[in-house]
C-alpha cells in the first residue's frame, strides 16, 4: 500500500513515499491534519481519500470507508478513481482476510484429508470475495483516466491485478476446504469444479503462482479419483465418488 499521502495539488503532482523508506509519524495528528484539510477544501476528493487511508491504518474500516466514498463523490472527473477504488478493495480484502478463512488459506496444499477442529470453513459467502473483486476491477476501469505520476500509475498496475489474483486464489481455496468438511453436504463437487474456475483466473493473471497450480493438478484428481474426509479419530467421516 502507498506509505505517504497524496499532494493535494496538480493530480500530475500527487505521488507516494518511496517505498522501502523509513516513515514514522503519528497518526492521529496527520488524521487531525486531514480533518483540518477538508474544512479548508472540503470540494478536494484527495484530502478524503488521505483521511480514508489513514483511519484504514488505525484499523477503523467504517470511517475509513465513509471517507473513501466521499472521494469517490467527489472525484468527477474519475482522475483519482483508481487509487480510491484500490483503497475500498483493500478495506474489503482485509476484512476478508481477518476471518476464519485467513488461518486456512494455505492449507489446501497441505494435509488435505485431515479434519482441522476449529479452523473448519463450512460456509462460503460469495459477496465476501465479490465485493473486494468488484472495487479491484473498478481501479483497472478507471486506470486509463487516472491522472498521476509515473510512479503511483505502476503503483496501482501491478498491485491491483495481484489482488484480483489472490483474492481468485482465497475463494478457490476455502471452497476446496469448504468441500472436505467433515459434514457431507452435497455439493462438494460443485464447489471443487468452481474453485478450479477461480483458480484459472489466478493463474491467467499470475501464470508462475506455483500454490494455484499445485491446487489445479489436486482439484483435477479430486474430481476424477474422488476423495475421503476422515474425523479425529481416522475413521471415515465421509467418501465423494470420482468419474473415473
Amino acid at each position: 500500500e502507498p506509505d505517504a499521502p497524496l499532494e493535494a495539488g496538480e493530480p500530475e503532482d500527487s505521488e507516494f513515499e518511496e517505498e522501502g523508506e523509513e516513515v514514522e509519524f503519528d497518526l492521529d495528528a496527520q488524521i487531525e491534519e486531514f480533518r483540518h484539510q477538508i474544512e479548508e477544501d472540503p470540494e478536494n476528493c484527495v484530502h478524503h481519500y488521505n483521511l480514508g487511508e489513514a483511519l484504514a491504518e488505525l484499523g477503523q474500516s467504517e470511517e475509513a470507508q465513509e471517507a473513501f466514498e466521499q472521494a469517490l463523490l467527489l472525484d468527477k472527473d474519475q482522475a483519482f478513481g483508481a487509487i480510491i477504488h484500490f483503497g475500498i478493495g483493500n478495506l474489503y480484502y482485509h476484512q476478508l482476510m481477518s476471518g476464519i478463512q485467513s488461518t486456512v488459506v494455505k492449507s489446501s496444499v497441505g494435509l488435505h484429508s485431515q479434519h482441522r477442529a476449529g479452523a473448519q470453513i463450512s460456509s462460503v459467502n460469495d459477496d465476501d470475495y465479490a465485493t473486494p473483486l468488484r472495487e479491484f476491477e473498478a481501479a483497472v476501469q478507471d486506470l486509463p483516466s487516472l491522472q498521476a505520476d509515473e510512479e503511483i500509475m505502476e503503483y496501482i498496475s501491478t498491485n491491483v491485478p495481484q489482488q484480483i489474483a489472490t483474492v481468485y486464489y482465497k475463494w478457490a481455496s476455502d471452497l476446496f476446504d469448504k468441500a472436505r468438511q467433515i459434514d457431507n453436504y452435497g455439493d462438494e463437487v460443485k464447489d471443487i469444479k468452481k474453485g478450479l474456475k477461480h483458480l484459472k483466473k489466478t493463474i491467467e493473471i499470475d501464470p508462475n503462482h506455483s500454490q494455484a497450480n499445485l491446487m489445479v493438478k489436486y482439484g483435477k484428481k479430486m474430481l476424477q479419483e474422488g476423495f475421503s474426509i476422515y474425523d479425529e479419530y481416522g475413521f471415515v467421516a465421509k467418501e465423494i465418488q470420482g468419474t473415473g
